[in-house]
């Protein structure tokens, strides 16, 4: 989810072979894949933040799986993409593997060759604002934000790159991101681990030790009014963002995207409670457009802001299920009763007649949906 409209790629709908050029392994845990494309033809640009989606074959069951993968090198590279993978361990035994991780990092090798789509997402840097920047990440969550690191260095915007992780073991990229704040004046790195090895601690590889807390933010951040960028797991967002609601932060200043399936942010408090019914409003304009959810008997004019028809049912207090917000997984499927809608992101699969998506789509007039 992204709280900044910004532009996205125009050229990215259909999957195409990429071949893995290089493997290099990152950290103990995360490894990054080189692709380029096999066809001519087959590059697309992509806005730093942006992910790749990949058909993934499986030992059983399904022909294959899709997974997001964000780009991790610069924008500016106009042959090829960089992926940067944890290798997802079972946490306990009887518990499988990361299926499309251990994948990568166990069978794929220099010359093999994938199947991705995109790029895809709005979770972008916003280049038309001139505000200065603070990327916080946690763990791998820190790939997208890398390619914004490129793209912020090539400009003279002010830029914090603040950075998670349990140590240096597991650190990927962190020369990339040194050698990038220091690259020109007005660019920080700063490294956080939570459980330093003594080799860390001698060699100076973290700037402080424990989580992200509010003092650390306030400390590291002159006061100003800042464009903040979150990635990582759910614990770490739900945690930072918290923290920079607390600290005053606006929602529309904090873009985010999670690392795994995504969760709503805001405390429960903070959730509009859901109507036992509605009405159509009486103050509603001559000739809005009306979204009318029909199980729950809510009914709303449409506004016009809303980022897509899940953002809009959420805004009336209704919970539908979703997961991708980004028109990949399929779990936001709804039926459409009646009207029609537009997609800004097209569906990857094709849907049956009276499908709709509701995390890329808005409607084209008054709709009645089943949900």
């Amino acid at each position: 989810m992204n709280a900044f409209a910004a532009p996205v790629s125009a050229h990215r709908s259909g999957f195409r072979e990429l071949k893995v050029i290089a493997k290099v392994r990152e950290s103990a845990v995360i490894t990054s894949f080189h692709l380029e494309p096999v066809k001519p033809g087959g590059w697309r640009a992509f806005e730093p933040g942006q992910f790749l989606v990949f058909r993934m074959p499986v030992p059983e069951g399904k022909e294959f799986v899709l997974r997001n993968y964000s780009v991790s090198c610069s924008p500016e590279r106009r042959d090829g993409y960089r992926i940067t993978v944890k290798r997802e361990a079972a946490p306990v035994a009887g518990v499988p593997n990361g299926l499309s991780s251990c994948y990568l990092h166990d069978q794929i090798e220099v010359g093999d060759v994938l199947v991705a789509e995109g790029p895809r997402g709005d979770f972008v840097l916003d280049s038309a604002s001139q505000r200065p920047v603070v990327l916080l990440s946690g763990g791998v969550g820190l790939t997208p934000l890398v390619s914004m690191l490129h793209a912020l260095a090539t400009t003279d915007r002010r830029a914090f790159f603040i950075h998670a992780c349990d140590n240096g073991e597991v650190h990927a990229l962190r020369d990339e991101v040194e050698a990038l704040a220091t690259s020109r004046p007005g660019m920080i790195a700063h490294f956080c681990y939570r459980f330093p090895t003594d080799a860390d601690k001698v060699g100076g590889r973290h700037h402080s030790e424990g989580v992200i807390t509010r003092d650390l933010l306030q400390r590291l951040l002159p006061f100003d009014d800042y464009d903040f960028y979150l990635c990582g797991p759910s614990p770490f967002m739900q945690a930072v963002h918290g923290l920079l609601r607390g600290l005053g932060v606006p929602k529309q200043r904090i873009a985010y995207e999670f690392f795994g399936p995504a969760t709503l942010l805001e405390p429960a408090a903070e959730k509009p409670v859901p109507p036992l019914k509605q009405a159509l409003p009486t103050d509603a304009a001559e000739g809005a457009t009306i979204v009318e959810f029909r199980k729950s008997g809510v009914t709303a004019a449409w506004d016009a802001n809303a980022e897509s028809l899940l953002a809009f049912a959420e805004d009336q207090g209704l919970a539908p299920e979703f997961s991708c917000r980004a028109g990949i997984c399929g779990t936001c499927k709804s039926h459409l009763v009646a009207g029609e809608v537009a997609y800004f992101e097209e569906p990857l699969d094709e849907l049956a007649s009276g499908e709709v998506l509701l995390c890329c789509s808005r409607p084209k007039g008054s709709v009645v949906l089943d949900l």
